[in-house]
């Protein structure tokens, strides 16, 4: 009897976890709402989100359980990073992730949305979201492409490794007056001030000196990356710093 009252509590307490998850997900507490947070995702629609350069339209992005979904199973339809319908110059944004098994993916800031940009990636920075476990010890050799970094252009400030593919992950981009630094799981990982030589230098060595708009801009759209194999999303949230 004891053993089964056991199995039954340690059930009990899963549910409830479980449920809290569920419950907590893609919502806004009353000191956040106090503090200006406001939700980017509702957890039912992509409202408030269209597909770059193509407006909204049905695309691989989707709505399931509460999470922001890049399918991976989908067929007939428009692929492309989505991007935010409105613009964002100071602020504190937060973000939850999960990607597939060797998956790599990112969220892009300062992104410039016109015909004669074709992706988001050739005008914003980019905070990568990788499956370091399984990508090949060269990629990641120099930290300019590890999962928090500023994509391609500055290695981790501190070592940190993501959680496993599938797990989630937790992460954070604060932009004040051009400087821009971002966390994983509670790490920072990056600091750059855009309005400096340094970010100047430090485009002109990079692939991205080839984009002559990239990084460039301190206002602009968020954006998130097609990742075919799959990517996920939640806990999508921003407070614009006045």
């Amino acid at each position: 009897m004891k053993k089964h009252l056991f199995s039954f509590l340690l059930i009990a307490i899963s549910c409830g976890m479980y449920s809290q998850e569920k419950t907590n997900a893609n919502t806004l507490t009353e000191a956040e709402k106090q503090d200006g947070w406001q939700l980017l995702f509702d957890g039912h629609s992509t409202a408030g989100w269209h597909l770059y350069n193509e407006g909204n339209i049905k695309s691989a992005w989707a709505v399931k359980n509460g999470e922001l979904v890049c399918d991976p199973n989908t067929e007939k339809v428009q692929r492309g990073d989505l991007v935010s319908d409105n613009q964002y110059e100071n602020f504190d944004f937060t973000f939850e992730w999960k990607i597939s098994e060797a998956g790599n993916s990112g969220v892009f800031i300062n992104v410039q949305e016109a015909p004669e940009f074709p992706t988001a990636w050739t005008t914003g920075p980019e905070y990568q979201l990788l499956d370091n476990a399984n990508m090949p010890k060269d990629y990641l050799q120099d930290g300019k492409h590890a999962a928090g970094c500023i994509y391609s252009l500055s290695p981790l400030l501190h070592p940190v490794q993501p959680k496993p593919s599938g797990q989630w992950n937790s992460s954070r981009i604060l932009q004040q007056n051009g400087v821009i630094t971002f966390w994983l799981n509670g790490i920072e990982t990056g600091h750059e001030d855009m309005k400096t030589d340094r970010w100047k230098q430090l485009i002109a060595a990079s692939k991205l000196g080839n984009f002559p708009s990239f990084g460039k801009a301190v206002r602009g759209k968020i954006a998130f990356q097609d990742w075919a194999k799959g990517v996920a999303l939640r806990n999508i949230k921003i407070r614009e710093i006045k």
